[in-house]
């Protein structure tokens, strides 16, 4: 065991008792005599338990706990009272605290309580990170980064994702609309539901009415059974119609009357079937052009555009560039069986500068080439496709990044902050709105990272 534990006693005895039992047990015991020391102590320090008495000078420990929880809402509390007291301790677990024990203090039962709160904390995450190994592939907060584009759709799918209502993404290939529709369906109360989705150009055209409607047996030669369209398939769940600017007309006229009417007939029947499918659609052309031009039905139109999510290029988000390369490489990392740890200076600089007409799609398969043939702990400039050498622009005015891919993300965001105040001649309103962020947040960035104006 290598567990941190916080020891806050003023009884200097029972201080160092409960050090040497737990010690003896394989923990890392810190102690302090007092709540105000126990709060430095956890601003400093990364602690699993905390074990603090009631009763202490200076900060007791119910202000010690609100404090420890606020601080670092991940540490567990055990209070010490000598006070048999039934209300001090519901107080205490109504506060936040995880468990207490009175005091005279029996070791072996609290060697007990702290394994079992420990246990319980590991299997807790063990759960939680299973959990995120199995939805990461679609895991929103995972990939969309912190610019101001995609925050602002985070917050849009978030809105809508508890709705029934029918959604348009639109965007350049490559964008993510895939994602983003299995992050509005995860997030739905459909989720345990069917998620499926349909590549509208790939259906050669005498098939559609088959496949998004099914068919009865004996409906046309090679029918030898019943077969459940696309629709049916995803009842109660969410049907994502990608590339839905290719429906042909015929076809958009039946997929209105489903839309009005929650309904399909398989092809080859005469009854009707009551369906329940949430429609998430996905475009890369202006499917407003595409009405005006006549290759696309007005009325579908309205009735798939009740909420329009507008994707960004990565051009217009390259502050996620270096977050994406990380989630990216993590990915390839498990999938490939390596150990890659980053991407070094001058291959980020490329990456950064580079027009990416793919987008997130081009970035991801680039990433995982480059997680295949490195043969070092960091992805360089020569495990990058050839013209990433010869098409990147000058890289002369670009900070040198460090190899620590949490530094370089501290020292591409310094560096980035820094331009935008140099743009708006450090005008800190100004930079502010540029940023995304508030100025109270700018403020707090600068301190943090020594942001200061050249004199």
């Amino acid at each position: 065991m290598h567990e941190n534990i916080l020891i806050a006693e003023d009884e200097q005895d029972i201080r160092e008792s409960l050090s040497f039992v737990l010690e003896s047990e394989g923990f890392n015991v810190t102690n302090t005599s007092n709540g105000f020391e126990a709060v430095e102590k956890i601003k400093s320090s990364n602690f699993d338990l905390l074990i603090t008495d009631i009763l202490m000078p200076k900060m007791d420990g119910m202000k010690l706990l609100e404090t420890s929880l606020q601080i670092s809402p991940q540490t567990l509390v055990i209070i010490m009272t000598a006070f048999a007291s039934i209300e001090t301790a519901v107080s205490a677990l109504r506060k936040g605290a995880s468990d207490y024990i009175l005091k005279p203090i029996e070791f072996d039962e609290l060697l007990i309580r702290v394994k079992h709160l420990l246990n319980q904390k590991h299997l807790l995450l063990e759960n939680k990170i299973l959990r995120q190994q199995i939805d990461k592939r679609y895991n929103f907060n995972n990939i969309i980064g912190q610019s101001k584009a995609m925050q602002e759709i985070y917050g849009m799918v978030k809105q809508i994702s508890s709705a029934p209502t029918n959604v348009l993404i639109t965007g350049p290939s490559g964008t993510g609309k895939e994602l983003i529709a299995r992050a509005i369906h995860s997030n739905s109360d459909r989720a345990n539901r069917p998620f499926i989705p349909v590549n509208c150009g790939a259906i050669p055209e005498n098939l559609y009415e088959s496949e998004f409607f099914g068919y009865k047996k004996g409906a046309f030669t090679g029918a030898n059974a019943d077969h459940d369209g696309l629709f049916k398939a995803a009842n109660t769940g969410t049907l994502f119609l990608d590339e839905v600017a290719d429906l042909p007309e015929h076809v958009q006229v039946k997929l209105l009357r489903v839309l009005q009417e929650k309904e399909i007939r398989p092809v080859g029947s005469t009854e009707s079937i009551k369906v329940d499918v949430r429609i998430l659609a996905a475009t890369n052309k202006d499917l407003l052009a595409e009405v005006s031009d006549g290759r696309f039905r007005e009325d579908l139109y309205y009735r798939l555009n009740v909420v329009e999510l507008k994707l960004p290029p990565l051009s217009e988000r390259k502050d996620d560039i270096p977050l994406l390369v990380n989630f990216f490489i993590q990915r390839y990392n498990e999938d490939l069986k390596r150990k890659i740890k980053g991407v070094d200076n001058e291959a980020m600089k490329s990456l950064l500068n580079y027009t990416w007409k793919g987008n997130l799609r081009e970035l991801e398969n680039i990433i995982e080439r480059a997680v295949l043939l490195c043969t070092k702990d960091y992805i360089s400039i020569n495990d990058l496709p050839s013209y990433f050498q010869t098409e990147q622009k000058d890289k002369s005015g670009l900070v040198q990044f460090p190899n620590n891919l949490s530094n370089a993300l501290e020292s591409f965001e310094k560096e980035h902050i820094t331009r935008i105040l140099n743009e708006v001649d450090w005008n800190r309103s100004e930079a502010a709105k540029k940023l995304g962020i508030d100025a109270s947040t700018l403020y707090r960035k600068m301190m943090k990272l020594s942001i200061k104006a050249e004199k």
